[in-house]
C-alpha cells in the first residue's frame, strides 16, 4: 500500500531542485506516492531530467501561484487562491493525500492549513512540534510551541502538552512521555504570569508532567516533551541550531590546525559524523502542524533534498500513525470547559 504525500514544489529557497531530488529519494526508499504542486511545465521538465526514464510514482498538480517567504501570511493566502500550499492542501482535505509537506512561508502555511483544513475540534490554535536531539542518544526530546503562536493563554499550553504528549506516544513511541513546562526555574512558583497560570492546568491533566524544566533540559533528555509559547519556542530553537552551526565548525577547525589533530580527525571520523548527524535539521524533516484536520509538515526554507525527504518520511509516518485521528479523540473524551470561561483574540502568528 502507498501512501499519497504531497509536496510543496515551489516552498523552499531553492526550489524545485530540492523538492525534485527529495521526492525521488522518498519514492525510492518509502512506500509513498508523491503529489507535487507547483508550475507543471517546470516541474514536468525537470523531473524527466532527474528520472531519466526511471518509473517512480510521481504525480504533478498544476499550481499557478507561488507565496514567497517575505510575503505577509494573511495578505498572500487570502489574494492567492491557486498558491502550491493551497492546491496541496485541499488534496489532503479531499482525501487524494494523507499528508502534506512544504519548506515554505511558516505563517502562511499555518494559516493556510487552518483555513483549508480547520483546527480539530477543542483546538484552539495549532502548534509546531520540533524534536530536538538529546545527550541520552535515543528518543528527541519534543518541543512545542516553536513558532505558530507568538502570545498565548494558560490553555493554550494546556492544549499544547495534551497534543505533544500523544505525538510523542503515537510517532515516536514512548510508553509514558514526560511533560514539562518550559520555564526559568524547576520551582512551581518560578516563571511569568503565563507559565505560573498553565502550571496547575497542566497538573490537572491525565499526563506524567514533571513540572518546570529549564532550558539546558531539553537536550539532557530530562524530558519527552516540553512545552512553551511560540516566542520562547522560536527564540529556543534558532538559539539551538546557531550554537549547533558553531560547535560543528569549532570542532571541524579544531581537529584540522595541526597534523596530530588530523590524524586524530581521521581515526574520530565515524563519532564526528554522528555527532554531526544529530545536529542536522535536515535528519529531522520538518515540525508537524498539530491540532488540524490533516497532516501538514513545515521545513526551514533552507531545506535541502535530504531534508525534503525526510519531511515526506515525517508526513508518511504522522498518517501512517494516525495521530491526527488520536489526538481529535483524546479532545472529545475530554470534559468540555465552559466556552465564557477564556477569549481567544485574533491569532497571534509569526509573519
Amino acid at each position: 500500500m502507498l501512501y499519497d504525500i504531497a509536496l510543496d514544489a515551489v516552498g523552499s529557497d531553492k526550489a524545485p531542485e530540492p523538492e525534485i531530488r527529495g521526492a525521488i529519494l522518498a519514492c525510492r526508499a518509502l512506500p509513498v506516492r508523491v503529489h507535487m504542486v507547483g508550475p507543471e511545465p517546470e516541474l514536468r521538465d525537470l523531473l524527466d531530467e532527474h528520472l531519466e526514464n526511471e518509473e517512480l510514482p510521481i504525480v504533478i498538480h498544476h499550481a499557478s501561484e507561488r507565496i514567497g517567504m517575505d510575503e505577509k501570511a494573511a495578505h498572500a493566502v487570502r489574494i492567492k487562491k491557486d498558491s502550491s500550499m493551497r492546491v496541496g492542501l485541499k488534496l489532503v482535505r479531499e482525501g487524494a493525500a494523507a499528508g502534506f509537506v512544504t519548506a515554505g512561508n511558516t505563517g502562511a502555511a499555518m494559516a493556510t492549513a487552518k483555513m483549508v483544513l480547520g483546527a480539530l475540534p477543542g483546538v484552539d490554535r495549532p502548534a509546531l512540534a520540533t524534536p530536538m536531539p538529546t545527550s541520552k542518544g535515543g528518543n528527541p526530546c519534543v518541543l512545542l510551541d516553536v513558532g505558530a503562536n507568538v502570545d498565548c493563554k494558560a490553555h493554550n499550553l494546556e492544549q499544547f502538552a495534551v497534543m505533544g504528549e500523544m505525538y510523542a506516544r503515537s510517532v515516536l513511541k514512548i510508553h509514558q512521555p514526560r511533560v514539562g513546562l518550559l520555564s526559568i526555574g524547576e520551582e512551581e512558583t518560578k516563571g511569568n504570569d503565563l507559565t505560573r497560570e498553565a502550571f496547575p492546568l497542566l497538573k490537572a491533566l491525565p499526563i506524567h508532567f514533571i513540572g518546570n524544566v529549564e532550558g539546558r533540559d531539553i537536550f539532557n533528555g530530562q524530558a519527552d516533551v516540553i512545552v512553551c509559547d511560540g516566542f520562547v519556542g522560536n527564540v529556543a530553537l534558532k538559539t539551538s541550531e546557531g550554537i549547533g552551526r558553531f560547535v560543528r565548525d569549532v570542532l571541524r577547525e579544531s581537529l584540522t590546525r595541526t597534523v596530530t589533530a588530523q590524524v586524530g580527525a581521521l581515526l574520530s571520523r565515524r563519532a564526528f559524523n554522528d555527532f554531526r548527524r544529530r545536529l542536522d535539521y535536515t535528519e529531522y524533516g520538518g515540525a508537524p502542524l498539530l491540532g488540524v484536520r490533516g497532516v501538514c509538515i513545515i521545513g526551514h526554507g533552507s531545506s535541502n533534498d535530504n531534508a525534503i525527504y525526510n519531511g515526506i518520511r515525517v508526513a508518511y509516518e504522522f498518517a501512517r500513525a494516525g495521530t491526527n485521528q488520536r489526538i481529535e479523540q483524546e479532545f472529545a473524551n475530554r470534559p468540555r470547559r465552559d466556552p465564557h470561561s477564556h477569549t481567544d483574540g485574533p491569532d497571534a502568528t509569526i509573519q
